[in-house]
């Protein structure tokens, strides 16, 4: 089968040959019809966080993925041949993932996929939409409450607009002057243009009284730091790529934590539903063929893609 794999951490992405997965108990084998990208895909071949994360070489990239069961290990209960299927392929310890056109997953990480959509569409949802229904779960988004959310016009970010906008909260979502439309039609009460000056000054000069939610999906330490001053004394502030520091924020009475993505299958139906619904829209930015692969996780890493990018299989 064609896959695009590393054969060593830090190794260049390339199309290889390689054998085709069989699967054992608990297991099903799909044929996948695209791959959704993810930065998490790139840094786990970069070898980013080193030994947490066991691999088997050639390791194939990928965890999102969306087809149909080709075959099935014994015990499965939950899918049978022919099931259209997404979830999440990602296994580096046994060198498995889901660019490729064969991937295996275990029963409990893939979930029927939606039925009124692409498998395209479908791929790009397992991962920013599993993270984005968890966000607004932990920081207790509901109805009349005020959430800032910082990198909102990414994957992980349009999904969380929209959901928390779903559950009645006021979003103030970052976003430059071109892409205020496309996210106050995702749910957006208002945008703050980050490009213009510092979007924590915008914001407390518009809501003196602050925020109730901070969900911060790009800022470093320092710069989360600094957008803790919009929240609200006794609300919550979020990091999901480390930058919390919740000692810190407990000494100013604020509840604050790095989030850790807790997928299920169990979620993953609730989101095809949402999309099947219409609640939910999926933004799929670009979609390239499986060999390109390597050209569209470059442009990724230097920040040049809009919406999500998705492998055609």
């Amino acid at each position: 089968m064609r896959a695009v794999a590393v054969s060593a951490f830090g190794e260049q992405p390339q199309l290889m040959d390689l054998p085709q997965p069989e699967p054992g108990p608990g297991e099903v084998l799909v044929r996948l019809s695209a791959a959704g990208v993810n930065p998490i895909d790139w840094k786990i071949a970069e070898g980013v966080f080193g030994d947490a994360v066991p691999a088997a070489f050639p390791l194939v990239m990928g965890a999102d993925g969306a087809g149909e069961v080709l075959a099935i290990g014994t015990g499965v209960r939950r899918f049978t041949v022919g099931d259209a299927v997404f979830g999440q392929f990602q296994r580096t310890e046994r060198g498995g993932g889901s660019y490729a056109e064969l991937a295996l997953a275990d029963e409990a990480a893939i979930a029927p996929a939606a039925r009124s959509v692409t498998y395209a569409t479908s791929a790009a949802v397992p991962t920013a939409g599993t993270t984005a229904y968890n966000l607004v779960e932990e920081t207790r988004v509901s109805e009349g409450r005020r959430v800032l959310i910082v990198g909102a016009t990414g994957g992980v970010g349009t999904f969380t607009t929209q959901l928390a906008a779903g559950r009645g909260a006021e979003v103030i979502a970052t976003a430059r002057a071109t892409q205020s439309e496309l996210m106050r039609n995702l749910g957006a009460a208002e945008t703050v243009d980050h490009t213009v000056g510092p979007v924590a000054d915008q914001v407390l000069a518009a809501h003196p009284d602050g925020v109730d939610v901070l969900i911060d999906l790009a800022s470093g330490p320092a710069e989360f730091s600094a957008m803790t001053r919009t929240v609200r004394d006794g609300g919550t502030a979020v990091s999901t790529i480390g930058s919390a520091d919740a000692d810190a924020l407990t000494e100013h009475n604020l509840r604050g934590f790095n989030f850790v993505n807790r997928p299920s299958p169990q979620l993953l139906e609730i989101l095809a539903g949402q999309v099947d619904s219409g609640r939910l829209t999926v933004l799929v930015g670009r979609e390239v063929l499986l060999e390109e692969a390597p050209e569209a996780i470059a442009a990724q890493r230097k920040g040049r893609t809009q919406g999500k990018t998705v492998l055609t299989i």
